[in-house]
Parts: structure tokens; C-alpha cells; sequence
């Protein structure tokens, strides 16, 4: 199960993440074959968890996100930052959201670090920043709409679920292959686990600020729209004449 659209568009233009988005595609057809066959900016760039723990290679901590490791692995990190980043952008503006996004890769990057400290398996790729944004949003936007495309057996469906189902099912997943997979697994899931919690951590005060629980009433659990979004069906609109009387 993952998604692939939200229902929720932001009130401004997310320039930020449509920016990360092109830049990481840009990145990794200069360092494809078939592109730029950079391939030295790749391994010079990409994180080597010995290195970080030596003291090394420090700014591999924020140069690894714009790595990947090939097609399906940028595909998918882009996909779900563009269903999740607009929102997230449009409530802490381009500059915080940008700063939160390169926090919570770092920080993602630093989890995995932590759990295997001396491998020399280069990391690479958006996936822990992406999960810092998907964190954040669970907490702000936790009745959200999105279309998932759901797998069983050989059933194919689109269906619509709240984000906090398909949230907490990715994280848990995450969680239960960190704990039951090995070293050599070839996923960073500590660095998933890491970015998620991270995320929800970075966006509390913003949270706060906004009324905690009360933002959620407020908003009913989704992105902030103009009040006729929100107006139940069954109540019609009322305006007032110049008199100042209700007319229906």
C-alpha cells in the first residue's frame, strides 16, 4: 500500500519542494551512465557510517540525501515527497520547511550511524528526510485524504484512507524490518525510523504554536482550506444583505 495523491492542495506554491524534487532528479541522471556518468561525485558524496563515526566525511550528512540508487528508488522518494512536502511547506513557509527537510535527513542519517557505526556500506538517498516530512505530517494532519494504490494477492485497488493508516503502516513496517533485518540488508531502515521520529519532534513546537489539539478541530485533522471547504453539505451558506439581515 502506498500513495499517490492527497486531496489537499496548499494555499501557496510549494517552490521548495518542487526545487528538491528537481535537484534530485538533476543529481541522479549527472551521475547515471546515461546521463553524466558522474559516477565520482556518487561515491564521494554518499555516506560511509565509519567515516562519520572517525569524524570523517562530515558533509556527507546532508550530500548523501540527493543520492539514489537508482530508478525506483528516486521514483519513489520524489513521489512521496511531493504528496506530503506541499502541505508541510505551506504551514512552516519555504525557508523552515527547507530547513526542517535537510534537519530530519541528517538527523535520519545520524540514527543509522548510531545502530551500525562501523560499516563501510555507502547510504544514499532522500528516504530519511522524506520520512522526517512524513512524520511532521502525521502529526499536523492526521484525518488527511490520500489515494493509496492497496495490493492484495493479485487485486489491484485506488482507495482513499486517512493519512494517519497509511503513516503509522509504513512506519511500522519500517520499525519491524529495522529490528528483524541485518546489517547487510541493503535498506536503511534505522535511518526511516530515525527521519520519522525526528520529524514529528521538529514539527511539536510548530504544533504547539498552533493550539496542539485545538489545531486539529479547528482543521479537523486535514490541511487548513478556505472555510467553504470545510462547510457541512446539509448547512447552506448564508450572506447578509445591506441591511445586515441573513438572506439565504
Amino acid at each position: 500500500m502506498f500513495p499517490i495523491r492527497d486531496h489537499n492542495p496548499s494555499s501557496r506554491t510549494p517552490y521548495v519542494t518542487i526545487g528538491l524534487i528537481a535537484l534530485n532528479l538533476l543529481i541522479y541522471v549527472l551521475t547515471e551512465s546515461w546521463g553524466g556518468n558522474m559516477l565520482r561525485l556518487w561515491v564521494e558524496n554518499a555516506l560511509y557510517p565509519l567515516a562519520i563515526t572517525e569524524g570523517m566525511r562530515l558533509p556527507a550528512l546532508v550530500t548523501h540525501m540527493f543520492l539514489h540508487g537508482g530508478l525506483l528508488h528516486i521514483l519513489g522518494n520524489m513521489l512521496f515527497l511531493w504528496v506530503f512536502g506541499d502541505n508541510m511547506e505551506d504551514q512552516m513557509g519555504h525557508a523552515g520547511f527547507l530547513v526542517f527537510y535537510l534537519a530530519c535527513g541528517m538527523l535520519a542519517a545520524l540514527a543509522q550511524v548510531v545502530t551500525d557505526p562501523y560499516s563501510t556500506v555507502p547510504m544514499v538517498g532522500a528516504s530519511g528526510a522524506i520520512a522526517g516530512v512524513m512524520g511532521g505530517y502525521l502529526l499536523l494532519f492526521p484525518r488527511a485524504r490520500i489515494d493509496v494504490i492497496a495490493i492484495i494477492i493479485i487485486l489491484i485497488r485506488r482507495i482513499v484512507v486517512p493519512a494517519w493508516v497509511i503513516l503509522l503502516v509504513w512506519f511500522g513496517l519500517q520499525l519491524i524490518m529495522g529490528l528483524t533485518s541485518g546489517a547487510d540488508s541493503g535498506v536503511a531502515y534505522w535511518a526511516h525510523n530515525g527521519g520519522f521520529v525526528a520529524g514529528i519532534l521538529l514539527t511539536l513546537p510548530l504544533f504547539l504554536r498552533r493550539g496542539g489539539t485545538a489545531f486539529w478541530n479547528r482543521t479537523r485533522g486535514q490541511p487548513p482550506h478556505p472555510a467553504t471547504k470545510f462547510r457541512p453539505s446539509h448547512i447552506p451558506e448564508v450572506r447578509r444583505d445591506r441591511r445586515g439581515g441573513p438572506r439565504g
